[in-house]
């Protein structure tokens, strides 16, 4: 099914890049249809909500479109930028305050344990002590202040990919030393 779908949009996209624009309304309908499975499936089906990231995807699709590079599949490529597109609303949904139910509102039976907090954040703050202070830093800025990581980039004056290995690194040598290898 995903071969048949790629077969019959990529000699379309192909064409919209050549400049077709009935080959590129084609393909941006055929990518509009998939995406709407792609959300909905993930989204749990919020019509409006889905319909709107469609468009936030197509739009990403149309502004990037000079970044496709023929040797891969049109809908490797199409499916990533909606991955991205599907993680940016799950980040603004999780900063919306009013999308969130007040515990308050929520049975007593239903609320999560309570743990000292001054004894996990020194725990913490011990196992994020022992890494270099780029990786600390990266790990405190995205986890746990929720910066996206062009922001930790820009406050720490370096690359994204600088922020995401920092992350990636120091999150894998606390992981290690959880586990006592290290």
């Amino acid at each position: 099914m995903r071969e048949d779908f790629e077969l019959e949009l990529r000699p379309l996209w192909l064409s919209a890049q050549d400049g077709n624009d009935a080959a590129y309304r084609a393909a941006l309908g055929l990518m509009a249809s998939r995406l709407r499975g792609y959300f909905g499936r993930r989204m749990g089906g919020a019509a409006n909500e889905v319909e709107d990231v469609v468009q936030e995807t197509l739009l990403a699709l149309h502004l990037q479109r000079g970044t496709y590079d023929p040797s891969i599949p049109v809908t490797a490529w199409l499916h990533g930028i909606a991955r991205h597109k599907l993680l940016d609303l799950w980040r603004r949904r999780c900063r919306s305050e009013h999308l969130l139910e007040s515990f308050d509102e929520l049975p007593e039976s239903l609320h999560p344990p309570v743990y000292d907090e001054t004894d996990t954040s020194r725990d913490l703050a011990t196992l994020l002590d022992t890494l270099p202070q780029a990786q600390r830093r990266s790990i405190v800025d995205t986890r746990l202040h929720g910066l996206s990581v062009a922001e930790a980039a820009r406050i720490a004056g370096v690359s994204e990919s600088a922020v995401k290995v920092n992350v990636h690194r120091g999150l894998k040598r606390l992981a290690a030393m959880i586990r006592g290898q290290s």
